[in-house]
């Protein structure tokens, strides 16, 4: 049987070049593709493919806040980021969201085939360049990140937090999530009492912008 796949990333012309690639190979599928990451969890959860391979800087939801969507809303479906972001920061933060492997953008596409077909088969899989980083960003990390501002937010608060961050409105965001202008405010001064910030701005910055 095929391996199905859906792809997310929010750069168009990667989707249409990988696209074209993960058709050509054998015993692939491509079977989706999101431009977001709102639209990967959804097409996650609707069409159950064997791999989502998504990017991690994308506009509405983030990759880590994807991926931990979709290993709880759709377990069954394996990780692998995507990503140009080598920093020990975003490896651990993608394998501790769940994903099972990581790879470099600037890998080849056999690389990328090779690790598809890892995690697959339930085997972790990181771009040799990452190994290093992955082993030693978890002995500088210590006991652990759960204490980071990101950590102390919900779900939901985080997923405000970026849109606030990449310029939306209240009633931007509330059109977007299918909420209340009022719930969404009472997430935003929930975000700031916990944290005691007194902006969204002055969040510190998990993830990069999705336009970098």
């Amino acid at each position: 049987m095929s391996i199905r796949i859906v792809l997310a990333d929010d750069h168009r012309i990667v989707r249409d070049g990988l696209g074209a690639l993960l058709r050509r190979e054998p015993g692939f599928e491509l079977v989706g593709e999101a431009e977001d990451g709102l639209a990967a969890v959804r097409l996650a959860c609707d069409l159950k493919p064997d791999v989502l391979v998504t990017d991690l800087a994308m506009p509405g939801l983030n990759g880590i806040e994807a991926i931990r969507r979709v290993r709880t809303e759709a377990p069954s479906v394996q990780v692998l980021c995507l990503s140009v972001h080598d920093e020990d920061r975003m490896v651990l933060a993608g394998i501790d969201a769940g994903a099972a492997g990581y790879v470099l953008k600037d890998s080849s596409f056999d690389d990328l085939a090779h690790a598809i077909r890892k995690v697959m088969a339930k085997q972790i899989y990181l771009s040799p360049a990452l190994v290093g980083v992955f082993v030693e960003g978890y002995r500088s990390r210590g006991a652990s990140v759960a204490g980071s501002a990101h950590s102390q937010l919900t779900a939901r608060e985080r997923e405000i937090v970026q849109l606030f961050s990449e310029g939306h409105s209240t009633s931007q965001i509330a059109e977007q999530l299918h909420l209340s202008t009022k719930t969404v405010a009472t997430h935003r001064e929930n975000v700031l009492h916990k944290l005691h910030i007194e902006s969204i701005a002055e969040f510190p910055p998990a993830m990069p912008s999705a336009r970098d």
